[in-house]
């Protein structure tokens, strides 16, 4: 009885709640059975699997983009029925306006809530921050990931790594308690690659942000999870976690341990990296 209290009592805390969930689309099999899933406040998450096994469609779940067709979704004790204020969603294809320069993208969300108003809906009902407010966050945000003299490109005239960091200012300036990051870093080459999780690990401790990142990428999902979901064929019913205690060390990626887990984790995945579902 004594591990099951634990475990009730670690899932009530959780930043994450989810319980008895299932989800398919119309005219589908099941994706989610039933399953049942919680993550920490302040933890670093991978969810890893083949194309089509449904990571992505649980982050748009925990977005709030996706509803489940049984059972609940709670984040921060709050059951989830719509997109919340404090949640941010960074995209594969980064999602920047075209016709927008760098800081006009990095403070597009900013602005959203603005015209809004602290309605506790769209926005947080903390109070509406001023235009003066708005650019000096952006600036601070652009300095710290080190796009600041990009302000006034346009997303053309930068590379992908470059409108990457760009998405990540525009959704932290947003201040939020959950980080959901689809696949963000797969259309970049691998030393931007690498270089982008180097900082996503670094701001994921500097601001203490629970954070999802979904992936197919196994190597990846190590290097950035402390602990890692993996998702097989559907449907799913059981959660299948990974401790990876050495996530984000600087030199993980040369240990033994690094390829160990690698190596579980593919082996677990066996022919289903390749299956199309």
């Amino acid at each position: 009885h004594a591990p099951a209290a634990l475990w009730r009592q670690r899932f009530l805390e959780s930043m994450i709640q989810i319980q008895d969930l299932t989800f398919r689309y119309p005219k589908q099999s099941n994706l989610f059975e039933r399953f049942d899933w919680h993550a920490a406040r302040d933890e670093t998450w991978a969810v890893v699997g083949p194309s089509g096994c449904g990571k992505s469609t649980l982050l748009y779940l925990l977005a709030g983009l996706q509803h489940p067709s049984s059972g609940e979704i709670r984040i921060g004790g709050e059951m989830l029925t719509r997109p919340r204020p404090h949640t941010g969603l960074i995209l594969q294809d980064y999602g920047l306006l075209p016709w927008a320069t760098v800081a006009e993208n990095a403070a597009l969300g900013l602005r959203i809530r603005r015209f809004y108003g602290p309605d506790g809906l769209h926005a947080p009902d903390s109070g509406r921050m001023q235009s003066t407010e708005i650019e000096k966050l952006v600036g601070s945000w652009l300095n710290r990931l080190g796009i600041a003299e990009l302000r006034d490109q346009y997303p053309a005239q930068i590379s992908g790594g470059q409108r990457q960091r760009t998405a990540i200012a525009r959704t932290l300036a947003m201040d939020p308690d959950l980080l959901l990051m689809d696949e963000p870093f797969s259309s970049l080459d691998a030393l931007t690659r690498e270089d982008l999780e180097r900082l996503t690990l670094e701001l994921q401790a500097e601001t203490e942000i629970t954070t999802i990142l979904v992936t197919h990428n196994i190597e990846e999902a190590v290097y950035v999870g402390q602990r890692v979901l993996v998702l097989r064929r559907p449907p799913h019913r059981e959660p299948i976690v990974f401790e990876n205690p050495e996530a984000g060390q600087a030199d993980y990626r040369e240990k033994g341990t690094f390829q160990t887990r690698c190596n579980e984790i593919r082996n677990l995945l066996g022919d289903s990296l390749h299956a199309q579902t």
